[in-house]
Formats: structure tokens, sequence, C-alpha cells
């Protein structure tokens, strides 16, 4: 599986026309162990860069952007009950929804892992 990275520390992977999405290790570094998530519903549109999640730690309240416009086809529910799912395996099983992609050329502008490595350093 390879993985597309965003400025605001979202990952994504694509299969076929479905976009899986998540935060970063990076970013659930910086906000340490999370103890709510508030995903999108499905069905809600979303557009690159605009609000399509929101994480809570300990520290603070950030808000998760969309990394790809599209359909929202997918939440992964079981974050509702164990939110530091995301601190575990965040670029995994911590994944936060499923996108239907309307525009795939928006992912021509996203990092490899050793530009977002990078990015981050």
């Amino acid at each position: 599986m390879t993985l597309k990275y965003t400025d605001d520390h979202e990952w994504v992977s694509v299969e076929g026309d479905t976009a899986t999405f998540g935060i970063t290790n990076h970013a659930q570094e910086q906000l340490g162990e999370l103890v709510y998530v508030e995903l999108p519903a499905v069905g809600a549109q979303v557009t690159k860069g605009g609000d399509a999640a929101v994480v809570e730690s300990v520290k603070a309240a950030s808000d998760v952007f969309a990394p790809i416009s599209g359909e929202v086809v997918a939440i992964n529910d079981t974050l509702e009950a164990e939110p530091t799912k995301v601190n575990e395996d965040p670029e995994g099983s911590g994944w936060l929804a499923k996108i239907k992609i309307s525009d795939a050329s928006e992912m021509d502008s996203m990092m490899d892992a050793d530009a977002y490595a990078k990015h981050t350093g």
C-alpha cells in the first residue's frame, strides 16, 4: 500500500476510486493521547482542504482536513469508542474515513513518504 501525504499531516491510500485517509504518525505524536474523534457523516460531500473531522487529545482539539474532494462512503466507527486506535496505528487501523474521489488530479500535489519525512524533519 502506497501512502501519500498532505502539508496538514493527513495520509491517503487509494484503491480504485476510493481514498482512505487519516492523520499521520507525526500528527498523533504531536497531539498526544486522543480522547475523542468526530467523524464526518456518510454521504457528506467534502472538499480538499475543508474540514472533514476533529480529533481531540488531552492537549488540544484539532481539525482534520479532507485530503481530497468527494463523497464520504465509510467511516471508522470503532474510533468513537476507541479513539486511541489512532495513536496505536494511525496509518492503519486508525483510519478515519473513506472518500469516493471526485477529482483524482488532486492527488498530484501530495507528497510521497520521503518528501513528507523531509517536511516533518
